[in-house]
């Protein structure tokens, strides 16, 4: 530790940190543009510069090693007339356009110029323009005469993103920021760069010009996308979603945010939404009141219940759903006597749970870990906020090593981060692969393998990565969770985790997977999967936030087999399923109902509506009861969401990736379904501002 004098004011600080970090623990503000804590340094803007006793000159603060006994002045006569200097400067060609500018009330430089900048200029000159850049259906450019070269954007995507998608181009006063070669910004973390400018260059382009900042509220929330459950900070006015933007914690998203959690608002104000209770008569959609539709359900199940048996009716029940929605509905399904509830529409084996499948670490711990091996993973377009920690972890030293197919490696470039050894075949090589590296492991430590693997280059050379290091991880990805050998596949990673010490664990696929599990959405006594239900057979479905022709592995075929059902009962916040449903039933998404997610390191988070529902709308926990109440089912008179969730966490969450199977290393195994990036989930694919990106094409393409 070194000590220091800043202000008076003695400061312990690592040997290595900066001015900057010592006046951040001292908790003294000292004024900055291109420095971010979570970027390198860059000193470009030198509006941090401060006194340092025995300089000739002042010195920058972000990029000024700290010495022992050094004498730090940031208030001092000569540091505020540097920083007002540099102030002077940044404001000579920038333009005069803060009251229409989007960033205005939020603006750094506008802040600072308060206290730094002059009342006039001594400049007469006529200010440059720099013509604007079109990069893509998130982020406008079209004010770059604003940008002050802070290179935070640039750093970003090299850094945090792994893909330098932006470029400072020139010297002096010719220098721009812009993509190269006419390129978009494809990155599925780009809408972060608009959070770190500190002046108004990028603006989020479906915000632009809708709402000026100090109109807005600022209300909490949860992502409900996927599983990294990321914070975030939902801004409102006159009722309506107008804005999303991280709230920083460190343990789960750091300050950062996915493309998909920040711009998927859009569909919540689209003229897709569903607002009243409808009904099916004759072949035609008429609206009708809640106790009209409700009673039509009730009645139809009990009359199914009745001359088919509970068996005959079944729930199926999207990840993306609250946990108090999940919990309510096994509720209302075993209250009919009906096992068959499940949310593993994308799987194709389902074998018995033996305890929550989890991360089997933390998700902090991802950014430390010197060893991975990925399985059956788009680990970058799957898990964006994941993908950034690992390859953190891989900037300082850690090795990457993924099993998995070509669509999602591609080439090198494919996860935007060096990948030490790829195994790339289709589903069914997985299993196999994972073989060949058990087989290696257990060749260097003299072990007996756990099925017949080869010893191949590629296999030994990731035995010795496992082998090697001290935080290491074996991660599954959604495709393997989907795969029809996947307990197989588990089962091989335990066995590799157990030889080398690395934790084993699921990236897990939807916001509350986790949750799911915890509160039996899925087959406990028996019931019916996912599989079989889509597979025909039910005489009613209740089908919560989900729509089987894009959320299941049965795809298309999903239609056909659900109309031949005698009731299907749709709870959404859409017109969906409207081909084979016979009630839609309009219920909240997150952000008007409160709930709680559990995300992939079984971290549970509570969160509250942040708009009224809309029109009709109802929250689904709400509806659930009602419906409850109606066919008398004992122990749902609960008042709040609160309640639910209380009662719903009665037992503990326990947290195991254990099971207990034969290894199957069949070679003829189907391929899993597995949702693109931009197609998880109603909510993202009904966003217009994301399927304009290049992801979106892709996906619609292949």
């Amino acid at each position: 530790m070194v000590e220091i004098e800043l202000d008076g004011q003695k400061v312990e600080v690592a040997e290595g940190s900066m001015v900057m970090h010592a006046a951040e623990k001292a908790g003294t503000y000292i004024p900055h543009f291109c420095y971010h804590k979570k970027l390198s340094i860059a000193a470009n803007c030198r509006m941090c510069l401060v006194e340092v006793e025995k300089a000739p000159k002042p010195m920058p603060a972000c990029a000024t090693p700290v010495t022992q006994g050094m004498i730090v002045r940031t208030k001092s006569d000569r540091a505020i007339a540097a920083q007002k200097s540099v102030m002077e400067f940044l404001l000579i060609n920038h333009p005069l356009d803060c009251p229409i500018c989007d960033q205005g009330g939020e603006c750094q430089l506008q802040d600072l110029a308060v206290g730094y900048g002059g009342s006039s200029s001594r400049y007469e000159e006529e200010k440059r323009v720099v013509f604007h850049k079109e990069v893509g259906p998130l982020i406008s450019m079209e004010e770059m005469s604003r940008c002050i070269h802070c290179t935070r954007c640039v750093r970003f995507g090299q850094e945090v993103a792994g893909a330098m998608e932006l470029g400072m181009s020139h010297r002096g006063e010719h220098a721009e920021i812009e993509t190269f070669l006419g390129q978009t910004i494809d990155s599925e973390l780009s809408g972060n760069m608009i959070d770190i400018c500190p002046v108004g260059a990028l603006t989020s382009k479906p915000f632009r010009y809708h709402a000026r900042t100090w109109e807005l509220s600022r209300r909490k929330s949860v992502a409900a996308h996927d599983s990294s459950g990321a914070n975030l900070i939902v801004q409102v006015k006159n009722n309506q979603v107008m804005r999303v933007v991280p709230l920083e914690n460190e343990d789960v998203n750091e300050c950062w945010i996915a493309d998909r959690e920040r711009f998927s608002y859009e569909a919540l104000n689209g003229t897709d939404r569903l607002t009243h209770p409808m009904l099916k008569q004759g072949g035609e959609w008429k609206t009708v009141d809640w106790q009209t539709a409700l009673e039509y359900v009730a009645n139809g199940l009990r009359n199914i219940q009745r001359d088919h048996g509970a068996n005959s009716i079944g729930a199926l029940v999207s990840p993306q759903s609250t946990l108090e929605e999940l919990y309510l509905a096994g509720t209302l399904m075993r209250g009919l006597g009906s096992d068959n509830i499940d949310h593993r529409l994308r799987n194709a084996e389902f074998f018995p749970a033996e305890g929550v499948r989890t991360l089997g670490t933390s998700i902090a711990s991802l950014s430390t870990l010197q060893r991975v091996l990925v399985v059956g993973s788009n680990l970058r377009k799957d898990h964006p906020l994941f993908a950034l920690r690992v390859r953190h972890a891989v900037r300082h030293g850690g090795a990457v090593n993924l099993i998995t197919d070509k669509a999602s490696f591609s080439h090198s470039d494919a996860w935007a981060m060096p990948v030490a050894q790829a195994v790339v075949s289709d589903a069914s090589g997985w299993a196999q692969a994972l073989a060949d590296v058990a087989a290696a492991i257990a060749a260097e430590k003299g072990a007996i393998a756990p099925a017949a693997g080869n010893l191949t280059a590629q296999a030994q050379a990731i035995a010795k990565s496992l082998i090697g290091g001290e935080r290491k991880a074996v991660l599954l990805g959604n495709a393997a969770a989907h795969a029809a050998n996947a307990s197989s596949l588990l089962a091989l990673a335990n066995w590799i985790g157990a030889q080398t010490g690395a934790s084993v664990g699921y990236l897990t696929e939807a916001a509350n997977t986790v949750g799911a599990q915890w509160v039996g959405a899925q087959p406990q006594t028996g019931g019916k999967n996912a599989g079989q239900m889509l597979s025909g057979g039910l005489k009613a479905a209740i089908l919560l936030n989900n729509e089987p022709e894009f959320d299941s592995a049965a795809g298309s075929n999903a239609s056909q087999t659900l109309g031949q059902a005698e009731m299907v009962v749709t709870l959404s916040p859409f017109k969906a399923n409207m081909a084979f449903s016979d009630v839609l039933l309009p219920i909240a998404p997150f952000t008007e109902t409160s709930g709680s997610f559990v995300n992939a390191e079984g971290r549970l988070q509570s969160f509250h509506a942040v708009v009224k529902p809309l029109a009709e709308t109802r929250p689904a926990w709400k509806v659930l009861r009602v419906l409850a109440n109606l066919l008398d089912i004992p122990g749902v008179a609960f008042e709040t969401s609160q309640e639910v969730l209380a009662r719903a966490t009665a037992q503990p969450l326990q947290a195991s990736n254990a099971t207990q199977v034969a290894i199957n290393l069949a070679a003829q195994v189907p391929a899993p379904a597995v949702a693109s990036i931009y197609q998880l989930d109603g909510i993202v694919r009904r966003a217009p501002s994301l399927q304009l990106t290049a992801d979106a094409r892709q996906e619609v393409a292949a």
